[in-house]
């Protein structure tokens, strides 16, 4: 049965109510196994929350790092620029932040920063030295290219997002955190929506933690799949988040903080240009924002279309599921999952967006996966076709 986690009445809503059943037990069912110490399960519709549920040690009031999740909301950030004219998908990077434009990073563009076709996916830089603006400026001098830009695609954990943060700040004359927080989480009515957590609210925030057993070489190898390579989302990594110091950076393409109820409403901003009424994208801004620009390039390990637009992916062909969707999510849904299982995307098909987090994240990557991809085949079955 439904239960008060539901905001109203279920097919008031325009949701199903065994449907929604079914996610709340998929949600649930790794909590009770004692895998995940927490997750939180958001539902929004029309502009408004209908469901979010807590499961474990979460609460209403718990707020979540949702790692890479973040990179659609700094890049949504960025479309507002681009909106008022005052940035452009065709400019040289280099033609805005000089200090970016050594060992031949000089012709990247804007676009190719969102579409991670750049050609510096592992550039090093740690958070904190977004403090020190000469510090940040060094890095992205030292910076060098892995390969040539836009001749293919490879993900950029945090490398690219950094220097969009960047281009937010000089062409917007305040920090990118001031900036998410004017002109997205407050005109949205998100106060939970922290790109930058306030010390206030560390409190709130909900301890980063493995659990599982890690794949081994042989694993992949029963399976018939690839190895992933090593990249700079390790454990260590993940964990640093637990650090006030870290979360309050805000890292653009990482760090987010916020509840699954913050995820699944900003998507459905993202659907309706805006919230209660406040309107922040136009509907040229958010059509560009959802077109796919990579063409037929295809990821590295299976040879499948990245079908990534402006920060964004776009679910696409039935190969959707490997993009992070669920199997039954419509060609059109569109948006950002996160390292640990963060989910976070908006269906035009149903009018349905979902947020999902966790705070444990699992180690085995298969078992992790799976789970992501039936928790949003699942949700995105909540209502039906519009």
């Amino acid at each position: 049965m439904i239960d008060a986690n539901l905001i109203g009445d279920c097919e008031e809503a325009g949701l199903i109510p065994e449907k929604v059943d079914r996610l709340l037990m998929r949600a649930e069912r790794e909590v009770d196994e004692g895998l995940l110490d927490s997750t939180q399960v958001a539902l929004a519709k029309d502009g408004k929350l209908v469901l979010l549920a807590n499961f474990g040690e979460a609460t209403d009031d718990s707020l979540f790092c949702v790692f890479s999740a973040t990179k659609g909301i700094t890049s949504a950030a960025a479309w507002i620029l681009m909106q008022e004219g005052k940035l452009s998908e065709d400019e040289i990077v280099a033609d805005i932040i000089p200090e970016f434009g050594t060992h031949g990073k000089d012709a990247i563009t804007v676009q190719q920063l969102f579409t991670h076709t750049a050609g510096f996916p592992h550039a090093p830089f740690k958070p904190l030295d977004w403090n020190d603006k000469s510090r940040r400026l060094e890095r992205y001098a030292q910076w060098t290219l892995n390969w040539q830009p836009g001749s293919r695609f490879e993900y950029h954990p945090t490398s690219s997002m950094w220097i969009i943060a960047e281009l937010i700040e000089r062409r917007s004359g305040q920090t990118f955190q001031s900036f998410i927080t004017e002109r997205i989480a407050e005109p949205l009515g998100l106060p939970d929506l922290h790109v930058g957590l306030p010390v206030a609210e560390h409190h709130r925030a909900m301890p980063c933690e493995h659990n599982g057993e890690a794949m081994t070489s042989a694993d992949w190898a029963r399976l018939g799949m690839p190895e992933p390579p090593v990249t700079e989302v390790t454990e260590t990594a993940i964990e640093r988040f637990n650090l006030p110091e870290v979360r309050a950076v805000g890292v653009p393409g990482g760090g987010g903080f916020m509840s699954a109820a913050e995820l699944a409403l900003f998507y459905q901003a993202l659907l309706h240009g805006g919230l209660q009424g406040e309107r922040v994208w136009e509907d040229a801004t958010l059509a560009r924002a959802r077109t796919v620009l990579t063409g037929d390039t295809t990821e590295l390990m299976l040879g499948h279309l990245v079908n990534r637009s402006l920060g964004l992916i776009i679910s696409g062909d039935d190969k959707r599921n490997f993009r992070g969707f669920g199997k039954t999510n419509s060609p059109l849904a569109f948006g950002h999952n996160g390292a640990g299982g963060q989910i976070a995307w908006a269906d035009p098909a149903t009018g349905l967006s979902l947020g999902y987090c966790t705070n444990t994240h699992d180690r085995n990557n298969v078992r992790q996966g799976r789970r992501g991809v039936a928790i949003s085949s699942i949700a995105a079955e909540c209502a039906p076709l519009l």
